[in-house]
C-alpha cells in the first residue's frame, strides 16, 4: 500500500513504519506479536466497518497507530489500550494533537472495563489487531464482559479467526465459537496477506466482523462452556458431573446423556446453561 508524505513523494506503508520505528528507536517485539498493519486502504475499511453508525471505539493493540488514525476519522472518540510502554509513548507522540484519543498503557486482560465504558460512553465498537498468543483470552473477555458492544472488527491469524465460524463436530469448534455465534453474527470482512504487514508474519490473517445479536447475556455462560468442553472426548454428562441436577437438565433440554458438547449448537448449549440458575460452575 502506497501513501504520499508531506512533500508528495510516494512512501509505502512498510517504509513509513520503518521510519517511525527508527524515529523512536524501537524494534518490533516478537514476544508481543508485533506485526504492524501496513496497508492503509485495508485499515480504512476495517475502521469503517467497526465504527459504522458513528460508534466510539475501543482499540486493542494500536502499536504505531496504523488503525488508530482511520478509527479517529470514523469515531467520535477512541480509547486505545497498548501493553508495550515504548509503543504507548510513541503513539502519544504521533497523536499528540488529537483530543479524541485516550491512550491507556495497560494489558487489556487487566484493564478496568468500567473505566473504558466511562471514557467512551455506550454503546461502543471494538477494533483489534490481536497477537496470536493472546487471541483467545482477549476474545473470551470481550464476548463475556456484558458491555454494550454492538460491533467488533477483530484481526487475527487466519487459523485463529476461523474459530469464530467453526461448526459443531469440527476440531475448531469450542467455547470461542459458541460465544461468538450465540451473542454475535460473525462474518468474514477481509483476508490479509503477510505483505500487508511489517514485519511480515509467516502466515496469513483474517478480519472477522462480529455484529451483536438480540440475545441476553447468560451469567456464567463462559464458565459453563469451559467445563462442558474441558475434556472433549468425554460426554457432556461426565464433564458436568458434580453439578446439581445435571442429568435432569440434559433430559429437560432433550439432550441425550451420551452427547458431547462439541456436537451441540450454540442455542442448545445456551438452553442447557440457563436450565438451572443454581448451578455453580
Amino acid at each position: 500500500q502506497v501513501q504520499r508524505d508531506r512533500v508528495g513523494e510516494k512512501v509505502s506503508g512498510a517504509d513509513r513504519i520503518k521510519e517511525q520505528l527508527q524515529t523512536f528507536s524501537l524494534r518490533p517485539n516478537k514476544a508481543l506479536g508485533q506485526n504492524f498493519l501496513a496497508n492503509a486502504e485495508k485499515a480504512e475499511a476495517i475502521a469503517a466497518a467497526a465504527c459504522q453508525g458513528g460508534l466510539p471505539a475501543l482499540e486493542i493493540g494500536p502499536g504505531l497507530g496504523a488503525l488508530t488514525g482511520p478509527l479517529l476519522r470514523h469515531a467520535p472518540k477512541v480509547c486505545a489500550v497498548e501493553i508495550d510502554a515504548a509503543m504507548a509513548a510513541a503513539l502519544s507522540s504521533l497523536f499528540a494533537d488529537e483530543p479524541k484519543l485516550r491512550i491507556l498503557h495497560e494489558d487489556f486482560l487487566q484493564t478496568d472495563l468500567a473505566l473504558v465504558q466511562a471514557e467512551l460512553g455506550v454503546p461502543f465498537a471494538v477494533a483489534a489487531n490481536l497477537p496470536y498468543y493472546a487471541t483467545t483470552p482477549i476474545c473470551l473477555r470481550l464476548l463475556s464482559c456484558g458491555l454494550p458492544i454492538p460491533r467488533m472488527a477483530l484481526m487475527a491469524q487466519k487459523e485463529a479467526a476461523e474459530r469464530f465460524f467453526a461448526q459443531p463436530s469440527t476440531r475448531q469448534y469450542g467455547l470461542l465459537a459458541v460465544l461468538a455465534q450465540y451473542y454475535y453474527q460473525p462474518t468474514r470482512l477481509m483476508e490479509l496477506s503477510p505483505a500487508d504487514y511489517y514485519p511480515q508474519p509467516d502466515v496469513s490473517s483474517s478480519v472477522a466482523l462480529l455484529i451483536r445479536r438480540n440475545t441476553a447475556l447468560i451469567p456464567g455462560f463462559a464458565d459453563f462452556l469451559q467445563r462442558a468442553f474441558s475434556q472433549r472426548r468425554k460426554t457432556l454428562l461426565n464433564n458436568l458431573k458434580g453439578l446439581p441436577g445435571a442429568a435432569e437438565a440434559l433430559a429437560c433440554c432433550g439432550i441425550p446423556p451420551a452427547a458431547r458438547a462439541e456436537s451441540l449448537g450454540p442455542e442448545a448449549l445456551a438452553r442447557l446453561a440457563m436450565s438451572s440458575g443454581k448451578w455453580q460452575y
